[in-house]
């Protein structure tokens, strides 16, 4: 799955630079996670980076996404090829 933000972001500003696929990003009010991009730092770590640092626990997985792992890994060797 990817993940997403919720409204009770408070627009910190720790998770986007600690995204290695760069998925994330400033929205309108609050942060969003590009689906196409994040694979939950599978490939890169073992746990979702923005997760660890989110103060306020907003960063879920997204129901509406659902990726296997060996889904994740293979967007992250689509991402990091080009």
């Amino acid at each position: 799955m990817a993940l997403m933000i919720t409204d009770e972001c408070i627009n910190c500003d720790v998770c986007e630079p600690e995204c290695p696929n760069g998925a994330i990003s400033p929205g309108e009010e609050i942060y969003v996670i590009d689906p196409n991009l994040c694979t939950e730092c599978v490939g890169h770590y073992d746990e979702p980076q923005c997760q660890q640092v989110c103060p306020v626990d907003c960063i879920p997985l997204d129901p509406e996404r659902e990726e296997s792992r060996d889904e994740l890994m293979e967007k992250y060797h689509i991402i990091t090829a080009a």
